[in-house]
């Protein structure tokens, strides 16, 4: 069986202009995505708050059967930014809470976590979970998948503190160029990550696995709204990958199928909530 657990960063995408939300952030996204892919369990810790958004929060891992029992409770505001589309369907942030569970609190890993997160093939998480001193405990636990999104997250030091214990690392490039690519290709591998990942927007994305390297394109579609387009491309990825054992071209592919998909609903995977 796959098995997929994310650990981290849980929020609620407040739409200002339609006056809805959707349940989402990076870790919950690729849980869910991994389920609703074909994984046979997916499950996620994260830190809820004791508001409505977060009820509606677990109400949709429920729905999604994302186990989420481990996951800790602390009095105080689920994270919610704020978010207009643009006339393509791109999402604008435009603000949000800073003084959330998520901003002021971080996520300790205990033995019984870790002993349960054994468990699991693949563990993912990212650079807005604020999890990187429990890395090296969690590299002895299980495979880790981490999401370096923006360039702020692409420095060195950040590199060197987070590459040494991760399998699949994901960045976000668009405005990167090929040559800029290799070189963080070549940083990543140097400090320890088998797997590495650029996705560049319209022009696709490029991989490399220990140096060699493979181009997906995107597949078109209307797009309706982009939010979490990425973080599907991370859950096709990884539940091809697991499925396929490691066939990096079928993974691409089902990858870019998924993010194309997730383009054509509401929100990172739908379930909006009136404000």
């Amino acid at each position: 069986p796959m098995k997929l657990i994310a650990v981290g960063d849980n929020v609620t995408d407040l739409y200002v202009d339609q006056h809805v939300y959707y349940p989402g952030g990076n870790a919950v996204n690729v849980a869910v995505n991994c389920k609703r892919n074909g994984m046979d369990e997916a499950a996620y810790i994260g830190i809820f708050g004791d508001d409505e958004n977060a009820r509606h929060l677990q109400a949709c891992l429920d729905l999604e059967h994302v186990d989420h029992a481990r996951s800790r409770k602390a009095y105080g505001e689920t994270r919610v930014p704020r978010v207009n589309l643009d006339a393509k369907g791109d999402r604008v942030f435009v603000g949000g809470n800073p003084a959330s569970v998520q901003a002021i609190l971080r996520l300790c890993l205990t033995p019984d976590d870790l002993e349960y997160i054994s468990g699991f093939d693949v563990c993912h998480t990212s650079c807005f979970s604020k999890i990187e001193p429990e890395l090296e405990k969690l590299k002895t636990a299980c495979d880790i998948s981490f999401d370096f999104s923006e360039p702020r997250y692409h420095r060195e030091g950040y590199l060197e503190e987070v590459c040494p214990y991760v399998k699949f690392a994901f960045f976000s490039g668009a405005r990167m160029d090929r040559s800029e690519v290799d070189a963080l290709f070549a940083r990543c591998h140097k400090l320890g990550t088998e797997v590495v990942g650029v996705t560049m927007g319209g022009k696709g994305a490029v991989f490399s696995r220990g140096g060699q390297t493979y181009a997906q394109g995107i597949k078109p579609v209307e797009a309706v709204d982009t939010m979490g387009a990425g973080d599907s491309f991370i859950a096709g990825f990884l539940t091809e990958y697991l499925r396929s054992d490691g066939d990096m071209t079928r993974s691409l592919d089902y990858a870019a199928g998924r993010a194309a998909n997730t383009c054509t609903i509401g929100g990172a995977f739908g379930y909006p909530h009136g404000v």
